[in-house]
C-alpha cells in the first residue's frame, strides 16, 4: 500500500504537470473502486475548471480547482497516478483519464481497486477538515505533532506502540513500513504498550518518524512490489530498510537476529536487542 512518502512523491511528481491546466474531458472504465465512482458528479464539478494546487493530507491526494472545489483521491492498496501523452497505451487497470488543456492526460490506475475518487464542491471543500478528515490526527511534520501531544494522548492506551502510531486518529499517514523503521530508529520495542512510553520516548519517536519519512520522500518512496511514481519509476528507500522485510536476517547495528511477528494483524519486524 502506498504510504505517506509514496503519496507525497506522487503529489510532487504530478504537480508541475497539472497546475494551471484545465480539465477538458474525463474518461471512466465503468468499474467500481472501493466505493462507487460518482462519475457524473466528478464531471460536473471538474470539467472546464483550472487546476490551481495539489497537496497531500494523510494518504489522500487533493487536487484543488480554481473555484475551490476539490478532487480527493485515495490510492488504496495498488493505486497510481501518472502523467501520459494521449498516444501512450492505456494500462490494463486504468480506470480514469483526465484530459488536460495542454493535451496530456492524468491517469488513475488501480489493479485491486481498493482506492477511491470523489469530487467535493467548493462548499464541501471548505468543510473538509470537519468531514473527510474529522477524525484524522495531525500531520507528522506539523507543529501540532509534539512530544507533549503524543505523551498525553498515549496515557491509558494499552495497545502496542506500533499499532498506536499507525492509528490515523493519532498521527496522519504513518503506515506499516515506516512505523517499523521509526520504532527501530527510536530504540522502542513495537510490542510495548503505548501507555508505558515516557515523555523522552515520545520526543525521540517524533524525531525518528520525521527523519524516516523525510529520507523516504527524498528516495521517492519504497518499491516493494508494484509502487511507481508519477513518471512510472520505482522508489529506492527499501535499500535503507533496517528491519522491515528482514525477519531472520542479521541486525545491521548489533548483529542480533531481526524478529518477525504479528502485531494486531500486521506483520512487524524488530531487533530485540536494539529495541526495548
Amino acid at each position: 500500500m502506498p504510504e505517506l512518502p509514496e503519496v507525497e512523491t506522487i503529489c510532487r511528481g504530478i504537480r508541475p504537470h497539472i497546475i494551471d491546466r484545465a480539465i477538458e474531458k474525463i474518461s471512466y472504465s465503468g468499474k467500481k473502486l472501493r466505493i462507487a465512482v460518482p462519475i457524473d458528479e466528478i464531471r460536473d464539478t471538474l470539467i472546464g475548471r483550472r487546476i490551481t494546487g495539489v497537496r497531500r493530507r494523510a494518504k489522500f491526494i487533493l487536487v484543488e480547482m480554481e473555484d475551490k472545489s476539490l478532487l480527493a483521491i485515495h490510492l488504496g492498496m495498488t493505486g497510481n497516478l501518472g502523467i501520459f501523452s494521449p498516444e501512450r497505451k492505456i494500462a490494463k487497470h486504468c480506470h480514469l483519464q483526465f484530459l488536460l488543456s495542454d493535451g496530456m492526460e492524468l491517469r488513475y490506475a488501480d489493479a485491486r481497486r481498493f482506492g477511491s475518487i470523489q469530487a467535493l464542491s467548493s462548499e464541501e471543500a471548505r468543510e473538509i477538515e470537519n468531514s473527510l478528515f474529522r477524525t484524522t490526527g495531525p500531520e507528522p511534520f506539523s507543529d501540532e505533532f509534539t512530544a507533549d501531544y503524543l505523551f498525553q494522548i498515549s496515557r491509558g492506551r494499552n495497545v502496542p506502540v506500533k499499532s498506536f502510531i499507525m492509528t490515523n486518529q493519532v498521527v496522519a499517514g504513518v503506515g506499516n513500513i515506516y512505523a517499523n523503521e521509526s520504532l527501530f530508529q527510536a530504540g522502542i520495542d513495537p510490542n510495548r504498550s503505548a501507555s508505558s512510553i515516557t515523555f523522552e520516548h515520545c520526543a525521540m519517536l517524533i524525531t525518528r518518524i520525521r527523519e524516516v519519512l523525510s529520507n523516504a520522500i527524498a528516495c521517492g518512496g519504497s518499491t516493494i512490489s508494484d509502487y511507481v511514481n508519477a513518471n512510472q519509476e520505482g522508489g529506492y528507500f527499501q535499500i535503507n530498510f533496517q528491519v522491515y522485510g528482514r525477519g531472520g536476517e542479521i541486525c545491521k547495528s548489533c548483529n542480533s537476529t531481526i524478529v518477525k511477528v504479528q502485531i494486531r494483524g500486521r506483520t512487524s519486524y524488530y531487533c530485540p536487542k536494539c529495541q526495548r
